[in-house]
């Protein structure tokens, strides 16, 4: 654990210096990871890839800010590379319609449906939803966040986050249905 430690603050120092060597280890080294992550944001390959290196841009821009007693390292260049995903996708509030929960319709999924897709096929559907529904339900379902932080991060209402996580999985189930049949 030590020598790890002593690995992440030699590279950090690296990284601040501005050696690319450094840079292009940290890079490859959360490169997998954070390409998944980019994945579930985006329409398509090169738009992940375009979201992975904008993140990276800031995160090396911004080195000198990280602080390991606020966030380890993945959590600090995970949240960037959210960001930046949720910025090449335009999500912001003149995207998203202001709707309230009560006018959505309340829709599940029922439990196990998703174990019998490969992870591939539900990369796929959920690529298929719109912009900001997709965002809402990667940062809800697959990261996490609450409704107050997901409307927080995207300037909209508790309200529309909780539609556009229902409208998710009430368009998911249709094509998990579709798909199905």
């Amino acid at each position: 654990m030590i020598n790890e430690a002593k690995k992440i603050d030699e590279l950090l120092s690296g990284c601040r210096a501005g050696d690319q060597k450094a840079q292009e280890t940290l890079y490859r080294s959360f490169f997998g990871a954070m390409m998944n992550l980019c994945l579930r944001y985006t329409r398509n390959d090169e738009d992940a890839m375009e979201a992975l290196n904008s993140g990276f841009y800031k995160v090396f821009k911004n080195i000198h800010q990280y602080n390991p007693e606020l966030a380890s390292l993945y959590t600090w260049i995970r949240t960037i590379v959210i960001n930046s995903c949720i910025d090449l996708a335009g999500i912001n509030k003149k995207q998203l319609p202001t709707v309230e929960l009560s006018q959505a319709e309340a829709a599940g999924i029922e439990p196990g449906v998703f174990s019998n897709l490969s992870g591939a096929h539900l990369l796929h559907l959920i690529r298929k939803l719109p912009a900001a529904t997709q965002t809402v339900f990667n940062l809800y379902v697959m990261e996490g966040y609450t409704h107050p932080e997901i409307a927080t991060m995207l300037a909209i209402t508790v309200g529309t986050s909780k539609w556009h996580l229902s409208d998710a999985r009430k368009k998911l189930q249709g094509m998990i249905k579709v798909t199905n049949l």
